[in-house]
C-alpha cells in the first residue's frame, strides 16, 4: 500500500506553474469544456469580493475565458455577502432559492450540493470565501489537471497553511482528526495534503453521483467516496502555494471534527449511528465548578447523489 501511494504522489502531484494558461485555454478549447466556480459563503463581506475580482479579471476577461460562470451560493448571511459579492460580478445565488420544495440545513457542504443544480460547468470547482491574499491559482491549479487529462476526475488544492508565527501551523482538524482517520481507514488516501482543503475542482460526472454530508464532513466525505466511486489514479492534487483564511477557536474546531468523525463512521459502516449526535463543550461560565455546559448538534445529515433529483435531471435535459 505505501509504495502504491508513493506512485500516486510521483505520478498524481502536480504543480499550478506547470501549466500556463494559454496552455489551458488551448485544453478548454480542445475539449468543449465549460468550467464553473462556486464559493460557499457565510457572512464572508471582508473577503468575498475580493475573490471574486481576482477570479473575473484573471481568468474571465477577454476571449476564451478560462471560467465560464462564477456563483457565490450564500448561506444564510446577515452581512453584506451577497451585494458585495454582486457589486464585484459574481452571481449570487441564496440557499433557499435553490430546491424550495426541500427546506435548506445550514451548512457547507448543504450549499456545494445545492450548486449543481444552479451551475452548468462540465468542470465545477469550489473554492471558500474567506481566503485572504487570493490568487488565480487556486483556481487554474486545480482546474488545469482536468482539462488537460482525461482520466482525471477530481482534483484537490495542496498548499501551506500558515498560522500566526508558524508557517505551517493550520490545519489543526487535518492533522489531528482527518489524516488519522484516513491513514487507519483509506490509507490510499494517505498522499493528500491537505485532505480537508475547500478548494478543489471535480467533474460534473463525479459530484452528480456522490451523497454530500450536509456539514463540515463533506470534504472527507467527497473524498472517500471518490475513491470508492472512481479509484485512486482518477484522483489528484495540485501545489498551489500558500493558503491564509480566517482562523477558527477550538470550540469551532471540536465541531467540525464531530461532524467528521461522524462522515468517516457512516462509511466505515453504514446503517450505524451516533449513539448521542450531539458534542457538549465547555466554557468559562456560571455552571457546576466554574463551568458552563454548551450542547451543539452534530451533522448527520447527508443530501443522496444530486442526479437522483427529479429537478437536477429536468435541467440536465433541458
Amino acid at each position: 500500500m505505501l509504495e502504491e501511494v508513493g506512485q500516486w504522489l510521483r505520478h498524481r502531484s502536480y504543480s499550478s506553474a506547470g501549466r500556463p494558461l494559454p496552455e489551458l485555454l488551448a485544453a478548454k478549447r480542445a475539449t468543449g469544456s465549460r468550467v464553473s466556480v462556486v464559493l460557499p459563503a457565510l457572512n464572508e463581506e471582508r473577503t468575498v469580493g475580493g475573490i471574486v475580482s481576482v477570479i473575473r479579471r484573471e481568468l474571465m476577461a477577454g476571449a476564451p475565458a478560462l471560467v465560464d460562470e462564477l456563483v457565490v451560493m450564500d448561506s444564510g448571511s446577515t452581512d453584506r455577502t451577497a451585494e458585495v459579492a454582486a457589486a464585484a460580478g459574481a452571481r449570487v445565488v441564496h440557499r433557499d432559492e435553490v430546491l424550495p420544495r426541500l427546506p435548506a440545513l445550514p451548512g457547507k457542504g448543504e450549499v456545494l450540493w445545492r450548486s449543481l443544480l444552479v451551475t452548468s460547468g462540465d468542470i465545477v470547482c469550489f473554492a471558500d470565501a474567506d481566503l485572504e491574499d487570493f490568487s488565480a491559482r487556486f483556481v487554474s491549479g486545480v482546474v488545469g489537471p482536468l482539462l488537460t487529462d482525461p482520466r482525471l476526475r477530481l482534483v484537490k488544492a495542496m498548499y501551506d497553511r500558515p498560522l500566526g508565527d508558524d508557517p505551517a501551523g493550520g490545519g489543526r482538524v487535518t492533522e489531528l482528526v482527518a489524516r488519522p482517520l484516513l491513514n487507519l481507514h483509506w490509507p490510499r488516501l494517505a498522499g493528500f495534503v491537505q485532505p480537508l482543503g475547500g478548494e478543489y475542482a471535480a467533474r460534473r460526472t463525479l459530484l452528480e453521483q456522490l451523497p454530500f454530508p450536509v456539514g463540515y464532513g463533506v470534504e472527507l466525505g467527497l473524498l472517500v467516496d471518490s475513491l470508492h466511486t472512481a479509484g485512486l489514479d482518477a484522483l489528484a492534487q495540485a501545489d498551489v502555494g500558500v493558503r491564509r483564511h480566517r482562523n477558527q477557536d477550538g470550540q469551532a474546531l471540536g465541531r467540525m471534527a464531530a461532524a467528521i468523525h461522524h462522515t468517516a463512521q457512516l462509511r466505515l459502516g453504514r446503517g450505524s449511528h451516533l449513539v448521542r449526535p450531539t458534542l457538549t463543550q465547555f466554557e468559562r461560565g456560571a455552571g457546576p465548578g466554574g463551568f458552563a455546559a454548551r450542547s451543539h448538534a452534530v451533522d448527520t445529515v447527508e443530501r443522496p447523489p444530486m442526479r437522483e433529483m427529479a429537478e437536477y435531471a429536468d435541467r440536465r435535459a433541458a
